[in-house]
C-alpha cells in the first residue's frame, strides 16, 4: 500500500468529516480504520472460504499473540494502551467480520440485525469515541448507537452489491430498506445530544460525519421504487451535497452548545442488543 491511508481511499464520508480534526487524532483514527478495514478485507475478498478462514484466523492470531511484526496489529495495541480499549471490543469486531466467511449470510430478525451491526460497526463507533477522549457512560452508547446507524445506512444502500455475493442482511425490497433506514434514524437522533461530550476540538467533525452518512439514507429514500434504487447504482452524497450538510452541522453544534440535557434523559435502545452482549463490560 502506498502512504496513502485506508480511511482516504475506502472511506470518503469519514475522511471528508476527518478533515475537521486535529492531525494527531485523524492519524490515530485512521490507525483504527486500517485495522478494522485489513479485517474486513479478508471477509471481502474474492477468494474461496477456506482460504478466508485461514487468512483470518491468522489475522486474529497475530492479534491476540501481539505479533508487531504487523505493523496494523502493533498500531492497534498502541491504540488499546492508550485508550484503554476493551479487548472484549475488538473480539466483538472479529465475531462479526468472522460471520460474514461463509457460503451465504441470512439474517432473519431484527435482533441479528442489530447484534451484527453492533459488532461491525457499534463497535467501531465505541473505539473512536475512546480515541476522542469521550468517557461518560451515556456518550459512549451514543457512539455505539452512531456506529449502528453508519452501519444500518450501509446496508441499505449495497443490497443489490450483497445479494450478488449471497449476503442477505435485509429482504430485497424497498419497503425493508425504508423500514432499515427509518431504523437507522433511530439511531442517528440517540446519538446527538451525547455529542455535546465530546471535547469541543473534535466535536464539529462528529456532527458532519453524522451528517453526511444519514444524508444516504435521505438519498435513498428518494429513489421512492426497488427499480429506482437498483438502476442508480451505488447511492452516496455528491460534494455540493457534502458541502451543505458541512454548512448544517454549524447549525447543529450551536443547537448542541445552547441545550442543557442531563444524561439520564438520553435515550438507548439497546434491549435486543444486550440480550446477547453486555455493553456495560464493553464501556
Amino acid at each position: 500500500m502506498s502512504n496513502k491511508s485506508y480511511l482516504s481511499i475506502y472511506a470518503k464520508s469519514f475522511n471528508w468529516a476527518g478533515f475537521f480534526l486535529p492531525k494527531k487524532t485523524y492519524d490515530k483514527c485512521s490507525a483504527l480504520y486500517d485495522f478494522c478495514r485489513v479485517a474486513d478485507n479478508i471477509a471481502d475478498d474474492n477468494e474461496n472460504i477456506e482460504v478466508k478462514e485461514i487468512k483470518f484466523n491468522q489475522f486474529e492470531k497475530d492479534f491476540t499473540q501481539k505479533n508487531f511484526d504487523n505493523l496494523i496489529v502493533k498500531n492497534m495495541w498502541n491504540l488499546i494502551d492508550e485508550f484503554k480499549i476493551s479487548v472484549k471490543i475488538i473480539e466483538d469486531l472479529l465475531d462479526g467480520i468472522r460471520s460474514d466467511i461463509k457460503e451465504k449470510v441470512i439474517l432473519n430478525s431484527k435482533k441479528d440485525l442489530l447484534i451484527y451491526s453492533y459488532r461491525v460497526a457499534g463497535t467501531v463507533g465505541l473505539m473512536m469515541a475512546k480515541i476522542l477522549k469521550v468517557d461518560k457512560k451515556s456518550s459512549l452508547k451514543s457512539a455505539i448507537d452512531l456506529g449502528v446507524a453508519m452501519q444500518l445506512t450501509n446496508i441499505s444502500r449495497d443490497v443489490i452489491e450483497d445479494s450478488k455475493i449471497n449476503r442477505f442482511y435485509i429482504n430485497n425490497n424497498f419497503e425493508e430498506i425504508s423500514s432499515t433506514i427509518n431504523l437507522a434514524d433511530t439511531f442517528y437522533k440517540n446519538s446527538f445530544y451525547s455529542i455535546k461530550n465530546i471535547p469541543i476540538s473534535f466535536r464539529f467533525s462528529i456532527l458532519v460525519a453524522r451528517r453526511i452518512y444519514r444524508k444516504i439514507g435521505y438519498n435513498i429514500l428518494n429513489k421512492k421504487t426497488f427499480e429506482n434504487y437498483q438502476n442508480s447504482g451505488k447511492i452516496y452524497v455528491s460534494n455540493i451535497e457534502k458541502i451543505f450538510e458541512t454548512i448544517f452541522a454549524i447549525f447543529d453544534l450551536i443547537k448542541l452548545s445552547l441545550t442543557s440535557i442531563d444524561e439520564d434523559q438520553i435515550k438507548h435502545d439497546h434491549s435486543l442488543i444486550s440480550e446477547e452482549i453486555n455493553l456495560n463490560e464493553r464501556i
